[in-house]
Order: structure tokens, then C-alpha cells, then sequence
């Protein structure tokens, strides 16, 4: 084949478009890094996405993809992005101006997601713009050999060979170029490795080292630990990309229905008197049976004495909070200003949170879902009412009251397991948060229920692990367990899924039971 023909295909002029799309990317990237911005116009396109995703998709993305739901979203976006940016090359062929329109609605785009970012700032568009820019230079620098050589179909082909050499030499270094920017924006945005050595040198005097309460632990292997370890907890964020926020930069704002506006700074906070304690926080998402649940030593400042100090109206029911990325909840007011430990906590587990946990500060109220209460990387409080907003996932359709449902699980024997036959025991965690547990019950195959051995909490915030020892004969078996509260409301073996407020049913295993 003749170079004259080779050059001037749909497939030259598709690579030249996805080079040049893809050099803007990278360049854009580094200048949100460099600029320290909130947020790449990428990843505020993929946080929109989030944003405007029905809550009935954005919960089955949670429950199958779980905490690889936001890299296969941005990867998703990119993807798109590179067909996009084919296209607009392939449409270089044809006129100048056709790629630019898609460049500058990419970029449109891109600039419409920023705005709607919490407290955008002009510097927040430069990356836009900077990527702008580098996808006309770069799609007009890749394309002229194209472009000259179309124009003069008549040369022969040594000619042909120069301008098809020129095109791919260029669209090469813009590639190599794309990727060594993009690796150089990621040296460049070292700003969460800062904020980690920060975190670890961070000595918080009052924060004391957890040691699990006597008795807490039922003692059968397999049993979730009592203590969940900072770094298996669960995790669910509803953005992209995590804050990186030094000590020193946080501040919160109290106000709203509020005789006195509070502006509190990390140093104002940590200087006051420190409540710690036991506290199991659940995600609503979680499924019956689920591991969207841990239990952790919370330190922190109770929200009550700092409402209380700002002077609450009469009128108001929530405290709406926000977070350093723009997410928003709505916490009702009684929860915080009971005597629940309802904190701003800068510590977990003896440690400065950890920075995809919230630090410098999140919120923790003990008996509430984590969509209604806490508040990673908090920065306001306003006192309000109900009726006067809207939150992040209560625009989605979830309740606005987000009380956790009282529930239990089996963790021993795990479902499909052969176990032998004669006396098994049968062990798992129960929460009813800020209410506590007074018994859990054991079914086999639907007969009567058993009551298990609870192991002793610390208080009705955390969890309780529990045994029960059943006699099984050999075959197959269908466990079902089911908890009381203190308060003797008995857990519903009525199935419901996590929308709107929780999901609820009996945790049910099936067995098979050997004799040997």
C-alpha cells in the first residue's frame, strides 16, 4: 500500500484526536495539582455523575462494585471521553472548526461541573482552560502533516513517507508528553502525603488508647472482632477524590438558628475537654447480613456543649452539616443535643483519624445511619429545620430520619460450610445502637427459637457478640437468627431492601452437616 493512502485514513486521524484529548487530560490533571484546586475538571464531571445518579442505582453500584464503584466510574468517564476525542479528530479531516466545537463542549462541560463544586473559586476553571488550550495546540500540531498531505494528494510517495513519519513522530512525543505530565502531576500533588506525615506526628493530649472491654469478646474463632481494626473499617464515600486537609487549614462554622455564630479552629477544638467511647457505626446500604458496620473508639468534642454555647432558637429540628467537599446531611437535632455522645471527632482508635475517615474532624452520632449523621471532613453546622432544605442522598429519595434498624448476623459457621455433626456453635454480632440488646435467637430450619449467651458491652452504642450452641443431626440445615432490644422490640423477619431507610429481614445461612 501506497504511504499517500495510509496516511490520510479515518484511523490517523482518529489516533490524532484521542492523542491530543488525552495530552489535555494529563495537562489538566497537573494544573489542578500544581494549583492545588479542589478538584480536577475529570473527577468534578465524575462527582457530578454521582450527584445526579437516581439513589436506586447509586445503591446497586454500592452493593456490587462496593469500593471499586468510583475507580470504574472515573475509568468510565475516561472511556467515553476517548471516543469523544476520536471522533473530534476524525472530524479534523473535514474542517478546523468541527473539533473545536466538541473541544469547547468537552471543556464547557468540564467548567459546568466545577461550578457546581461547594465554594468555587476562579482558580478552580484554570485547569479547564489549561486543557483546553492543549487540546487545540496539540489536535493542530498532530494533524498538520495529515492535513498538508491531503491537500496535495499529487505527491509521490517519498513525500508521502515525510509527512506519514512527521505525523507519527509527533503524535508519539504528544502521547510520551500526555504521560509524563500526567506522572508529574501526581508528584506534583503530594498534598495527602503532606497531610498524612502530619497526621502521624499529630499528638492529641486527651485522647487515650483503646483496650476492649472485659468479657466483650464471646471467644469463638471466626467471630468478627469486637474492635474493628481503623483500617478494615468499612468505607463509602460519595465523591471522588478524598480531602487532604492540614490541621491548621480546617475551621467549623455553628450557625443558623443560633443566638451566637461559632467559628471554631482545629487548635480551638482540640483544646477542649475530650469525650471518648465505644461506638458502632453502620451504613444504611448495608444489606441483612452485611459488613457495612464497625465499632471503633471514638474521641472527640460532644456536639451538645458546643450547640448549647451557640444558644439554639425555639423552631429549629436539624443541623444541617456539610462536608469539606460539598456533601450534605441532616442530622436531627434531638440526636445531638441528647445524652448520646453525639462528637466531633478528630480520633479513632487511639489515633488522629485516619484521612479517609475525615480527618482533621468527622461527625459520629451513635444510633443514627451514616447518610443522616456522619460527616467526614466536616466544615459547617447550620441549625435549621426540615423543612427548609434538602440533602445529598434525601434528594436521592432515602428518608430524611435515619434511625439504624436493630439487626444480627451470623459470622460462625459461614454459609456453605460442612460442618460435623452433634453440638455446633453458632456465634455472630447484634446491634440495636443506642438502644442495646437484651437477647438473640437461634432458629433451626424454621423450629423453635433458642436463646444465645450474650457477651457483655460497655453500653447500649456498640454492638454484642453472641453464642448459641444447637444439636444437628446430618444433612442439610437452614440457620435464621433474630435480636431484642432492650426496649422489647423484636427484630422483623420481614424482608426490605436498604431504600429508603435501612434494610431489614432475618440472616438466614444454609449448612450442611456431615457425620463423622
Amino acid at each position: 500500500m501506497r504511504d499517500n493512502q495510509r496516511v490520510d485514513t479515518s484511523r490517523s486521524w482518529s489516533l490524532a484526536g484521542l492523542a491530543a484529548g488525552l495530552a489535555g487530560l494529563a495537562t489538566s490533571y497537573a494544573a489542578a495539582n500544581a494549583l492545588h484546586v479542589k478538584s480536577s475538571p475529570l473527577v468534578a464531571v465524575a462527582d457530578l455523575v454521582i450527584r445526579f445518579t437516581p439513589g436506586v442505582i447509586a445503591e446497586a453500584a454500592i452493593q456490587r462494585l462496593g469500593r471499586a464503584d468510583k475507580p470504574l466510574l472515573v475509568l468510565g468517564v475516561i472511556v467515553v471521553l476517548a471516543l469523544v476525542f476520536a471522533w473530534a479528530g476524525r472530524l479534523a479531516r473535514r474542517s478546523w472548526w468541527a473539533p473545536t466545537i466538541v473541544f469547547g463542549a468537552l471543556a464547557a462541560a468540564g467548567a459546568g461541573a466545577v461550578a457546581a463544586l461547594r465554594n468555587q473559586q476562579l482558580v478552580d476553571f484554570v485547569p479547564v482552560a489549561v486543557g483546553l488550550v492543549t487540546w487545540l495546540v496539540c489536535l493542530s500540531l498532530v494533524t498538520d502533516p495529515l492535513r498538508t498531505f491531503a491537500g496535495h494528494p499529487e505527491e509521490v510517495a517519498p513525500s508521502g513517507g515525510h509527512h506519514r513519519r512527521t505525523f507519527l513522530i509527533r503524535a508519539g512525543l504528544v502521547a510520551g508528553g500526555a504521560m509524563a505530565v500526567g506522572l508529574l502531576g501526581r508528584v506534583v500533588g503530594r498534598g495527602r502525603r503532606q497531610v498524612e506525615q502530619t497526621r502521624q506526628l499529630l499528638k492529641l493530649n486527651g485522647v487515650t488508647s483503646p483496650a476492649v472491654p472485659d468479657g466483650a469478646r464471646i471467644g469463638v474463632k471466626g467471630v468478627t472482632p469486637w474492635q474493628t481494626h481503623s483500617d478494615d473499617f468499612y468505607l463509602i464515600h460519595a465523591g471522588i477524590s478524598v480531602p487532604a486537609i492540614e490541621p491548621h487549614d480546617w475551621s467549623l462554622r455553628i450557625h443558623g438558628m443560633v443566638d451566637r455564630e461559632l467559628v471554631l479552629t482545629y487548635e480551638d477544638l482540640v483544646s477542649r475537654e475530650f469525650t471518648e467511647g465505644w461506638v458502632t457505626l453502620a451504613c444504611v446500604s448495608n444489606e441483612v447480613g452485611g459488613e457495612l458496620i464497625g465499632n471503633a473508639w471514638w474521641s472527640g468534642v460532644r456536639v451538645a456543649d458546643l450547640l448549647a454555647e451557640a444558644g439554639v432558637r425555639a423552631g429549629a429540628d436539624a443541623v444541617k452539616q456539610t462536608s469539606h467537599d460539598g456533601w450534605t446531611c441532616g442530622t436531627p437535632l434531638e440526636a445531638l443535643t441528647d445524652d448520646r455522645n453525639a462528637l466531633l471527632a478528630v480520633a479513632m482508635n487511639g489515633r488522629p483519624l485516619p484521612i479517609d475517615h475525615g480527618f482533621p474532624v468527622r461527625t459520629v452520632v451513635p444510633g443514627l445511619y451514616g447518610y443522616v449523621s456522619a460527616t467526614k471532613w466536616v466544615v459547617d453546622l447550620e441549625v435549621t429545620r426540615f423543612d427548609d432544605f434538602e440533602a445529598f442522598w434525601t434528594e436521592k429519595g432515602w428518608s430524611e430520619l435515619g434511625p439504624i434498624k436493630l439487626s444480627s448476623r451470623i459470622d460462625v459457621p459461614s454459609s456453605g460450610d460442612d460442618v460435623p455433626a452433634g453440638d455446633v456453635a453458632v456465634a455472630g454480632v447484634a446491634w440495636a445502637q443506642h438502644t442495646g440488646i437484651r437477647t438473640v435467637e437461634v432458629a433451626v430450619d424454621g423450629e423453635a427459637w433458642q436463646e444465645a449467651e450474650l457477651a457483655p458491652t460497655p453500653g447500649v452504642d456498640t454492638w454484642v457478640q453472641w453464642v448459641a450452641h444447637v444439636d444437628l443431626e446430618p444433612g442439610d440445615h437452614v440457620l435464621r437468627v433474630r435480636a431484642t432490644d432492650r426496649d422489647g422490640t423484636v427484630q422483623t423477619g420481614v424482608v426490605a431492601q436498604p431504600v429508603p431507610d435501612g434494610a431489614t429481614g432475618w440472616h438466614e445461612i444454609q449448612i450442611s452437616v456431615s457425620d463423622e
